[in-house]
């Protein structure tokens, strides 16, 4: 059992923009330090690729079908918004175990109930991006005689109706203490050495998460950030070579909705360049954390993730923010956990963000079961072989509109099936940009249908009434056996 525990989160979030995975240009040196020493995961993937189904999924260790959080609130086309009364999640299992557990940022799961009704300590911070009128930051700014959010240079598409599109970024007339993401690591700080008080008074453990509500867009970032990248060392992704041929045509539209294509190639690149810049700042804000945690002795006693609730397209697929599109840029994320004791470690097995769950649970001594589609990582954290599935179910339910969609990652290979349009088979060994669909392709038939037949399987094991669509549509077996829709008292019909 490891005492505490600290969980860093940010929203949005490329895997790319981090030095450990890789990138060059982007300062990250905290959470590299992280990293470094501590278990990086690097297939790492979201359950789905939108805020409030996955940090329910977390908070519940269930995967959307199951929760039945399957949209924003702010988008919201009826689904449900609230968690039902009595699902489980792990804030409460600590609590009831003793913990003292905080929340200082976002929390997006919900409406009727805030972070405080499953047991968290701290200020109620609703919404998706920083509520900057909220008036604890308020006073925060009037304590500390700091001026207010202000911004110029705004950077924004063309909807297709020929109207100005979503605000993408801008420069903020603000100084960097000033800003919603110094007040949400100074308030955690705050929290941290509270918690550390009341650990070395009482022995009593402590959980807290930091949740940044960035680098979700709009980028609003002062110019040290917004001019920290040179645009000359930003290239453009390349599957800006996306042409949406054989690929389901909500992809285009979605392009057309965020306007990519009125943007200039320069424009575009400075958008990278200002996101950069963004994943910098936030660094910066979680070194401030990490370092307090070693001030007050506690690094040696507290365990400590960092994860993102999924990615960003920032121009990839010719696409912005997120979408019914199941690609890289925005299911894989960042996944890191430093344990005490465990040797620094890389680690390429699939694992989720649900898989966190169990995890934090295991970590407490508690039954991880309990987060039902969720496995502990700390076989992996301490560098054991083990026996790991090397497959994942991803979903998707809409955003703006539903779209339902399933994905299996697995392999080199990705399969995703859309029901409402053509399904799309990816090998990404040969094609990691993901611009050629496949699943047409003659040579990838017994790739394909095998995929086709794991997934319904996996589906139909879970509980997941996607599957049913499958039955009729997918080479997944005996229909006779299978259909999900047979009337009471029938008759099952030869199998032809």
């Amino acid at each position: 059992m490891t005492a505490n525990m600290l969980f860093l989160m940010t929203d949005q979030h490329r895997i790319d923009t981090l030095g450990a995975y890789g990138n060059r240009v982007v300062p990250t040196p905290n959470l590299d330090r992280l990293a470094a020493t501590g278990a990086l995961f690097q297939r790492c993937y979201t359950p789905t690729a939108i805020c409030t189904p996955a940090r329910a999924s977390l908070l519940t260790g269930q995967q959307p079908f199951r929760h039945k959080l399957l949209a924003n609130q702010e988008r919201n086309v009826g689904y449900n918004e609230d968690l039902a009364p009595g699902t489980f999640t792990f804030s409460e299992a600590l609590r009831a175990a003793g913990y003292a557990c905080g929340l200082i940022g976002k929390w997006h799961i919900g409406t009727e109930r805030n972070a405080a009704s499953y047991g968290f300590d701290g200020p109620d911070l609703p919404g998706w991006h920083n509520p900057v009128d909220h008036p604890d930051y308020q006073a925060y700014l009037a304590e500390r005689s700091l001026p207010p959010v202000a911004t110029s240079g705004e950077i924004r598409a063309t909807y297709p109706n020929g109207n100005p599109g979503n605000l993408l970024a801008a420069r903020l007339h603000q100084p960097v203490e000033a800003m919603f993401e110094a007040y949400l690591a100074t308030r955690a700080i705050e929290m941290l050495r509270g918690y550390a008080d009341r650990y070395a008074r009482t022995g009593r453990p402590f959980f807290l998460e930091l949740s940044f509500f960035g680098p979700h867009l709009p980028y609003l970032v002062p110019d040290e950030y917004f001019d920290l990248i040179d645009v000359a060392r930003v290239q453009l992704p390349a599957s800006v070579a996306e042409t949406f041929e054989g690929k389901p045509a909500v992809q285009r539209e979605y392009s057309a909705h965020w306007g990519y294509d009125t943007l200039s190639e320069e424009e575009s690149r400075k958008l990278i360049a200002v996101y950069w810049g963004y994943v910098a700042l936030i660094d910066e804000q979680i070194g401030r954390v990490l370092d307090t945690l070693d001030e007050l002795g506690l690094t040696e006693e507290t365990a400590v993730f960092f994860a993102a609730d999924h990615g960003e397209f920032t121009g990839a697929h010719r696409l912005h923010d997120k979408g019914p599109a199941m690609y890289e840029d925005i299911y894989r994320i960042p996944g890191m956990l430093r344990v005490p004791g465990a040797t620094p470690v890389a680690r390429d097995e699939l694992v989720t963000l649900t898989d966190f769950t169990a995890t934090i649970l295991d970590l407490a001594g508690l039954d991880p079961s309990r987060a039902v589609d969720s496995r502990t990582l700390l076989p992996l954290v301490r560098g054991e072989a083990v026996d790991w599935s090397d497959e994942i179910v991803c979903e998707f339910h809409g955003h703006h509109f539903p779209y339902v969609q399933r994905m299996l990652r697995t392999g080199n290979y990705k399969l995703v099936v859309n029901p409402e349009s053509v399904n799309e088979l990816y090998d990404l060994a040969s094609d990691p940009e993901e611009l050629r669909n496949r699943y047409q392709d003659p040579t990838m038939v017994d790739v394909r249908d095998r995929l086709v037949q794991r997934l319904y399987e996996i589906l139909r094991s879970r509980g997941d009434n996607f599957y049913h669509w499958m039955t009729s549509t997918d080479p997944v077996g005996d229909l006779a056996t299978l259909n999900p829709s047979r009337a009471p008292g029938e008759v099952a019909p030869s199998s032809a």
